[in-house]
């Protein structure tokens, strides 16, 4: 059995099957779904259908790219949504984002509310699902003051140096199809050197298909490929991985 650990079914590239392929993944080996929120909007919809389909669960959060004047009180309903709603596993997706963002108030902005966030999960007792993307250094120093807090670097691309300290301070790294793609090299090496117990696989859909369906709209339907891709690099069974990978996810978001 699967488990994507991060997917999008808010998006509105789903609108006209979200339903009926909800209902397919079971039949295809897709045993656990987890979807992040990324504002107030996405929170609400990932705890309807975690309510909906015993397989799904959810996260909630405020990605860096969706802050707004407001944040406050969008926070503010984050956090009741994670305090009442039991399918809520974690805190996310949350982090920086400098890859669009060049203004320094603004990404000075996003780590004040990425450290609010983390303060969040720190007094709930949730795990994190982290956003870096070309904010290595920041999101490692954000990462650093909060020692009691643990969760997952999604859609890693970091080095392997800073792999091996999040794996010290207790994270785990969750890869996409990103590693079924040539040019995926820093991804293999980090691959590699993480033990398996420490990795997750994740579709991260709509968005980054594997190959051989790079291009398309992505779906849980294709975590596979990222089970036997991390197989591969290893030299391991798919099935190996499909089942240790799935068993960290059960054990960072605590699913039974």
């Amino acid at each position: 059995m699967l488990f994507d650990t991060h997917a999008h079914y808010d998006d509105e590239r789903f609108d006209e099957d979200r339903d009926a392929l909800l209902a397919s993944m079971p039949e295809n080996n897709v045993g656990l779904i987890l979807n992040p929120g990324c504002d107030v909007e996405t929170s609400r919809k990932a705890v309807s259908y975690a309510n909906r389909y015993p397989f799904v669960y959810a996260a909630v959060g405020l990605h860096p790219e969706n802050i707004e004047d407001g944040w406050t009180d969008a926070l503010a309903e984050i956090r009741r949504l994670a305090k009442s709603e039991p399918r809520v596993r974690a805190i996310g997706e949350i982090g920086l984002d400098y890859y669009w963002e060049k203004d320094e108030r603004a990404r000075a902005r996003q780590q004040v509310v990425f450290a609010r966030q983390m303060e969040l999960a720190r007094e709930l007792k949730m795990p994190v699902i982290v956003h870096d993307r070309d904010a290595h250094a920041d999101c490692l120093e954000i990462t650093r003051r909060y020692p009691d807090v643990t969760g997952v670097y999604h859609c890693y691309a970091g080095h392997a140096e800073m792999a091996r300290e999040l794996l010290e301070r207790g994270y785990y790294l969750s890869f996409t199809g990103v590693i079924t793609f040539k040019n995926a090299k820093k991804a293999v090496e980090v691959i590699r050197e993480v033990p398996i117990e420490r990795l997750m696989i994740e579709t991260d859909s709509p968005y980054m298909a594997p190959e051989p369906y790079r291009g398309r709209r992505n779906s849980s339907l294709y975590v596979y490929r990222m089970a036997e891709c991390i197989a591969e690099i290893k030299g391991m069974e798919a099935a190996d991985v499909e089942r240790i990978t799935t068993e960290n996810g059960r054990r960072l978001f605590g699913i039974g």
